[in-house]
């Protein structure tokens, strides 16, 4: 800056605050924060009062906004755990079952087997084993859960997000909007000597009233039709006034302005002269080390004496503890005048000191709910503010995010830090005070390198390369820029910190029901391979024809699965703490659970295939197993619901997608039973009806065997 003539700019765009900064032409030393550079301005923020000149320091890519591009351009994408999950169970997968194919393989050949049958036996082993739909009931799941989340304020952008949410373990959250009101609003007022709590201020109290109505007219703001218009810290004056009853436009209309000396970042101070009942008055306010070297006199009681030493530093102590509690202060004052004048600046001496008025940004009423559920899941709520440290810290202590001042810094802190160091220092810290676009992005990437999955939350242009990086690019709805949306993977409708965490919980979801679903499919598919492979053992005819196992795959197996995926939502997945990073679905309990159900299943299909083949009839066999092997994989869908009994619960019947699976299952395979036609195509015949009641039987053997171990021991 050359000259600056009380210019006043918005750099919300780069620091993530909305309040004005005030600019100078003086020069500044040290290292300073962006957010502390008052002598300079900057490309992407723009003039909200007063006017200025300034020297062009840096265009295109050598501005702060061309570096935030920079930034964002040099950040990539990461998979989420399940994407990673996913990849190496499918390898894992694929190696076992072609190892398996090629060990079975040899075994048909070594015994004499033609080696064409050989291969239709080891092909027919693959697509049994091969959970082939399991991509497409994980992207319907995943869709499904993008509906959900959307009524409830968090629309997805990329699809893979939805589970990497329930693998949060670091939320790093702006403050201003997300954690706040966004919505300046007085705290405390101090008057005749006393502090009184904004809910406790009584216009029926004259020096109280007075207060009200003067920052009132010492005020340039308005609010016409529920729409605020001005300076937020004048705006939450009028509120105020508006919550006890005070009309703005009848103290204006009262009280007519004749003058003013507009606010000067250099005086620090507004003074307007109006037009009162008994004489003309001019009302000040402004800082408060400011006004007290021009305030003579002090109001107590409805009277007015000399302000003392005591006064003063009464006034200078509670200014102090209001400052300490992140709230910003403003005082007071005003003359009387015997005739109408235009004021200036030489007028502002001589004040009566009338009282202080501290206001902030206040936490939303669910914020501190929502950081404990956080904490009680596991998670770590870090914040990550352009705003000042003592206001940061102030805030994060009220919603239970910080503990104690030694867990705050500011941005300045970090910058001299290797990656190394950085990685050892945020595991203390949960507040970062005056931070860049790189700071954003340094801490997100430290948090990465301990192993964590980090979601991070903004709205400005300066998150988004923060919000790239970030396992989970949270953009505010309302207030984020389109460049900050584009960067997140979902965006808040209600720009709520509440709301990440209700995503968080329907994350944590959908991946138990994801894991519910690759359950039900190993264990009915190790089932179809445990008789594939006796029946091999035994010198039995292929128990499946492929049409078998095209239709087990397509139906059978896809439904339930898909209904598993949807089963209802459990609020105790938030009681547990975020899953490691590098576990994986193939866990050893995991695998019990597939083997031992897939071993009861097995053993009841190849009961059903044995009793078929008592006569030597392949078909009828075939048959036989192929309608215990569907009946019994539509069952275990219940089986597969949770890791305790259901049947004869009311969990049984609380998933409507459930329901629909089994009964449309069950009406394909009667049709495909019951149907002459269809016979012939499906490689079945009719079963009579002692055979039946065997498949029915035997299928519902299965299920019951497996509620009983699971009654018995939880696995």
């Amino acid at each position: 800056m050359l000259e600056s003539a009380s210019l006043k700019v918005d750099e919300s765009a780069l620091t993530g605050e909305s309040i004005g900064v005030d600019k100078i032409s003086a020069p500044l030393t040290g290292e300073l924060p962006l957010g502390d550079r008052r002598n300079m301005v900057f490309s992407g923020s723009y003039v909200t009062y007063g006017r200025g000149v300034f020297l062009v320091t840096g265009i295109g890519m050598n501005t702060e906004v061309g570096k935030i591009a920079g930034l964002l351009k040099n950040t990539s994408e990461k998979k989420t755990p399940l994407q990673i999950n996913l990849d190496r169970f499918g390898k894992k997968l694929s190696m076992i079952i072609l190892l398996l194919c090629a060990v079975l393989f040899a075994l048909q050949v070594l015994k004499g087997g033609a080696v064409a049958d050989a291969f239709l036996f080891a092909v027919a082993l693959a697509v049994a084993a091969i959970p082939e739909a399991l991509s497409s009931i994980v992207t319907i799941v995943l869709a499904f859960g993008t509906r959900k989340m959307a009524k409830e304020g968090a629309i997805i952008r990329k699809l893979q997000s939805v589970e990497g949410l329930g693998s949060v373990s670091v939320i790093c959250s702006d403050k201003t909007g997300t954690l706040t009101q966004n919505r300046m609003t007085i705290e405390h007022y101090y008057v005749d000597g006393r502090d009184i709590p904004a809910d406790q201020i009584d216009p029926a109290n004259p020096l109280q009233e007075q207060m009200l109505k003067f920052s009132i007219l010492c005020n340039d703001s308005t609010n016409v039709e529920g729409q605020e218009i001005g300076d937020p810290t004048e705006t939450a004056m009028v509120n105020l006034g508006d919550k006890k009853g005070i009309s703005a436009q009848e103290v204006r209309d009262a009280c007519p302005r004749n003058s003013e000396v507009p606010f000067d970042s250099d005086r620090k101070l507004m003074s307007t002269f109006h037009k009162m009942k008994d004489g003309y008055t001019m009302i000040t306010k402004g800082a408060v080390d400011v006004m007290l070297k021009r305030v003579d006199y002090i109001q107590k009681g409805g009277k007015i004496f000399p302000v003392t030493e005591v006064d003063v530093e009464n006034i200078c102590r509670v200014n102090e503890q209001y400052s300490e509690s992140g709230l910003r202060v403003l005082g007071i004052g005003y003359r009387h005048f015997p005739v109408e004048k235009n004021i200036s600046t030489e007028d502002e001496q001589g004040l009566v000191f009338l009282g202080l008025l501290a206001m902030m940004d206040p936490p939303r009423t669910e914020s501190a709910a929502a950081v404990s559920d956080c904490k009680r899941a596991g998670i770590c709520p870090v914040m990550i503010t352009g705003d000042h440290k003592v206001t940061a810290a102030a805030i994060a202590k009220r919603i239970g995010i910080l503990d104690d001042i030694s867990q705050a810094c500011e941005g300045v802190q970090i910058d001299g830090m290797s990656d190394e160091e950085l990685n050892e220092f945020v595991e203390n810290i949960r507040v970062y005070a005056r931070v860049t676009p790189e700071h954003k992005i340094r801490i997100v990437r430290a948090w990465q390198e301990r192993g964590n999955i980090v979601a991070m939350t903004g709205d400005g242009v300066n998150d988004a390369p923060a919000l790239k990086q970030a396992d989970v690019g949270v953009a505010m709805g309302i207030t984020g820029t389109e460049v900050a949306k584009d960067a997140a993977s979902m965006i808040l409708t209600d720009d709520n910190f509440a709301t990440i965490i209700k995503a968080v919980e329907s994350g944590r979801n959908i991946y138990e029901n994801i894991k519910k679903a690759i359950q039900f499919l190993l264990s009915g598919n190790f089932a179809a391979i445990l008789v594939v492979i006796a029946a091999s053992l035994m010198n039995l005819p292929v128990p499946f024809a492929p049409v078998h196992l095209l239709f087990i795959n397509l139906l059978t197996d896809s439904l339930p699965a898909i209904a598993l995926g949807l089963e209802p939502y459990h609020h105790d997945v938030m009681g547990k703490k975020p899953r490691p990073v590098k576990e994986s679905i193939l866990t050893k309990e995991f695998l019990i659970r597939v083997g031992v159900e897939g071993g009861v299943i097995g053993a009841v299909v190849l009961t059903a295939f044995l009793i078929g083949y008592r006569d030597g009839n392949e078909v009828l066999a075939g048959t036989m197993a192929f309608a215990v092997l569907c009946l019994s994989r539509l069952l275990h869908g219940y089986n597969c619901k949770a890791g305790k009994p259901v049947i004869f619960t009311g969990e049984f019947f609380d998933n409507r997608f459930m329901q629909g699976a089994f009964l449309s299952g069950f009406v394909l395979l009667t049709a495909v039973l019951a149907v002459p036609v269809l016979h012939g195509f499906f490689a079945v015949q009719t079963l009579k009806i002692g055979e039946l009641l065997a498949v029915y039987g035997l299928s519902g053997v299965s299920m019951l065997v497996i509620q009983g171990l699971k009654r018995m021991v939880k696995f």
